[in-house]
């Protein structure tokens, strides 16, 4: 018997929204039916300005560090289902 549950593709992996009730390793087959088509590539397109954007992004991370003593976070709290 067929299942249906929606999942989200992360880092080349397909994640479930809800738990699935299936023992670790089970096999399964995929029907992918793209729910939303809202996604857009990056609108600059030039390879300097691209290069340029993600210097800038960088160097407001390295102005703004995760504080040393900030909590950690757990897996199941880093991949908490909705």
């Amino acid at each position: 018997m067929a299942t249906l549950v929606k999942a989200v593709f992360e880092h080349g992996a397909f994640v479930p929204e809800t738990p699935c009730d299936l023992p670790e390793g089970a096999k399964v087959v995929l029907a992918v039916e793209r729910l939303d088509n809202n996604v857009q590539p990056p609108g600059e397109s030039d390879p300097e300005e691209r290069k340029r954007i993600l210097r800038e992004v960088v160097e407001r991370m390295k102005r703004n560090p995760i504080p040393p003593h900030s909590p950690r976070f757990t897996r199941d709290e880093l991949h908490e289902r909705r």
